[in-house]
């Protein structure tokens, strides 16, 4: 549960959720795409994707001249199941 807090922290700021949620639509982009696509600043988009890293949704590999951006399908997966585990079952099982 504890793993779930930085997670959904992270998420909280809408331009890091649109972030992931193109990461995971489009699959890999380098920052200045994911900037140029979301309409920010490349230095915000970079301090946004530190976080999303440190938070576990991202993760970076370098290719070439540049760094490649791809989001952690597995971590969301997993917090949506601690999330998913909140909800009451309706039948009361």
């Amino acid at each position: 549960m504890d793993d779930a807090i930085p997670v959904l922290s992270a998420l909280a700021q809408p331009t890091r959720y649109r972030c992931v949620s193109h990461l995971v639509d489009r699959g890999e982009c380098t920052a200045g795409e994911l900037a140029q696509v979301l309409g920010v600043p490349a230095n915000t988009m970079s301090s946004h994707l530190t976080i999303l890293a440190h938070a576990g949704l991202v993760a970076s590999q370098r290719h070439g001249r540049n760094i490649v951006y791809a989001a952690c399908v597995e971590k969301i997966a997993d917090v949506a199941g601690m999330l998913s585990a909140l909800v009451p079952d309706p039948a009361g099982r």
